[in-house]
């Protein structure tokens, strides 16, 4: 074996994943510089973690043999609830959600553990500020009510069916019933 070629080869690879690694790093960056959106990025990266706080990833006590774990950031929550909060709110919501998330941020909610983000929620709840109350029930309302109507939870722990009974088309229509 040539312990050169090998090394060159081996140097070769090493190289080649730390670009892959930088190249990935320089994109989230240019996105973070480059955001466009309704919400800020720093808002957007807030909005998941209190979808994530508020349905964690896990299996749940009644669930099928073969679970996978699920939560709100598995099933698309969090981005469904960016849509819904952008187009289908009033614009008196809106603000009150990019404040409750710009309060968030200032209370260094993306770096706190599962404990101390479910504590902030809920002094959030408790608020005597209204719009604190009013930020807390739409995220955990519209957060509920994403996950349980995504099609893995309908579907794997609902038990819903698109057509009740079956389809068989293979059955031929009788002339009386034409």
């Amino acid at each position: 074996m040539d312990r050169r070629k090998s090394l060159k080869i081996l140097g070769a690879g090493g190289i080649g994943i730390a670009g892959l690694i930088l190249a990935d790093w320089k994109w989230q960056l240019a996105d973070q510089l480059t955001h466009q959106g309704f919400f800020s990025y720093k808002q957007e990266k807030l909005m998941s973690a209190v979808a994530d706080t508020i349905i964690p990833e896990g299996i749940p006590s009644i669930a099928p043999e073969n679970a996978q774990p699920i939560g709100a950031l598995s099933t698309g929550t969090d981005k469904f609830l960016l849509r819904l909060f952008e187009h289908c709110y009033e614009s008196e919501d809106q603000e009150i959600i990019k404040r409750g998330l710009d309060h968030l941020g200032k209370l260094d909610f993306l770096s706190s553990d599962q404990q101390t983000r479910e504590e902030l929620l809920l002094s959030m709840s408790n608020s005597d500020n209204e719009k604190d109350q009013r930020f807390f029930q739409l995220m955990k309302s519209q957060t509920i009510y994403g996950f349980t109507t995504v099609r893995e939870v309908m579907v794997d722990y609902h038990g819903y069916k698109v057509a009740a009974g079956g389809f068989k088309g293979c059955v031929p229509a009788k002339e009386g019933l034409v």
